[in-house]
């Protein structure tokens, strides 16, 4: 109990805290001058009116706009960061009028509470002494409260006198530090676009996540059905096993040229070391499902070069996963893919021989289903007729070109 309440004494939060103040202190003696030069200027009777309202004006300036400036709330941040142990976030580049008015309290605060402890320090600790002196006096003959006690009593009165400027800088420090994520925290429309950023990088995430799925899912399907293929008729058919090898290779090159684009993104996401895949590499996926032994009826119809990279790269990654899905879980080999481009959408069809399809909540089918939504298009995949069939619609919205 007793250690609890002299703590504020000797913890070094109080002498940091105390340092943050007397900063407070040292720049209110500027303001402190300039109101005692207009005071007196404004309180003598032969000062004109216009100088006088000239001199309130200049002392509305000097009072109030370094207190709204963002350099003032940029060293507020540093100094309460470091001396006050707050964490406070960066200051936005461009303050609003909420941002600038809380940055003018907090100013006026650190003023208030180092001007308090300066005033204590400085005037009423030395004026305490000088009254004790004076008025008892510190010889053993004197008569009064401390006599007798000479200049012990006088040291057990000043230290009495530092306790209570301890206890002062410990409860200002501590309303300080309570105050700065109040007054220098972000502001409402910081704290919604800090959640908005968050809210992208997450999303930016999931979609490196649907691409890594796909991509890396897709190699691995056409990996194993090449290799399965291979291995039944290794002993009577090698050119085919050469060719089976030669497309695992290549699959699996371009799956760690994937990966390590993904991965490169995840490192640093403003740093894409290669363009993402679009429909204009639409041929060679064709070729590698061809290869893994999918037989493949595709057409286009429209310019898909013209269609918005983001949309063409979602549209790659659908056909892709559709195909994967044909691959792993259709009764044939074989599939169907159609692309349209009309005037305000790009249309999808993806069907093939209904065998042991994964769920409707499956990872793949949820997968394309976020790519269509985050674009505003629609979706849907299920069996129809003997056949999985998936549909989607993605708006365009402005083209290339």
């Amino acid at each position: 109990m007793i250690r609890r309440l002299l703590s504020p004494l000797y913890a070094g939060t109080t002498y940091r805290r105390g340092f943050f103040l007397l900063l407070g202190g040292v720049i209110v003696l500027p303001y402190a001058q300039l109101g005692v030069v207009f005071a007196t200027l404004l309180s003598d009777p032969r000062t004109p009116r216009a100088a006088t309202a000239v001199l309130l004006v200049v002392a509305l300036v000097i009072a109030f706009v370094p207190a709204v400036l963002r350099g003032t709330r940029v060293l507020e941040v540093a100094a309460a960061r470091s001396l006050l142990g707050v964490d406070l976030p960066e200051p936005a580049a461009v303050l609003d009028r909420e941002t600038r008015l809380r940055t003018a309290l907090w100013f006026a605060l650190h003023l208030l509470t180092g001007g308090l402890v300066g005033l204590v320090l400085l005037i009423a600790l030395p004026m305490a002494l000088v009254f004790l002196v004076s008025r008892f006096g510190i010889g053993d003959d004197l008569l009064g409260p401390l006599a007798g006690m000479g200049w012990l009593g006088l040291t057990g009165v000043g230290f009495a006198l530092l306790v209570v400027l301890g206890y002062t800088v410990a409860g200002l420090g501590s309303l300080a530090a309570v105050m700065a994520p109040v007054l220098l925290g972000p502001s409402t429309s910081e704290r919604i676009a800090a959640l908005e950023a968050q809210a992208g990088h997450l999303a930016e995430r999931n979609r490196l996540a649907r691409e890594l799925h796909d991509s890396i899912g897709h190699a691995l399907t056409v990996t194993t059905v090449q290799a399965a293929a291979a291995g039944r008729v290794l002993e009577t058919d090698p050119q085919f096993v050469r060719q089976a090898l030669t497309a695992i290779e290549e699959t699996g090159r371009a799956a760690m040229e994937e990966l390590d684009h993904v991965l490169g993104l995840l490192r640093d996401p403003a740093a894409a070391r290669g363009p993402a895949r679009t429909l204009a590499d639409l041929h060679t996926l064709l070729a590698d499902a061809q290869a893994a032994g999918l037989t493949v009826d595709a057409s286009v119809e429209g310019k898909i070069d013209e269609i918005s990279v983001a949309v063409s790269r979602e549209a790659y990654r659908i056909v892709q996963e559709g195909l994967t899905n044909a691959a792993r879980h259709g009764l044939a080999k074989q599939a169907s893919v159609r692309v349209a481009v009309s005037a305000e959408a790009l249309s999808i069809w993806l069907s093939n021989p209904a065998g042991a399809e994964a769920a409707d909540h499956g990872g793949g089918v949820i997968g394309m289903r976020e790519r269509v939504r985050l674009l505003g298009g629609r979706f849907s995949a299920g069996p129809e007729s003997g056949r999985w069939l998936v549909r989607a619609e993605l708006p365009l919205g402005r083209r290339r070109g």
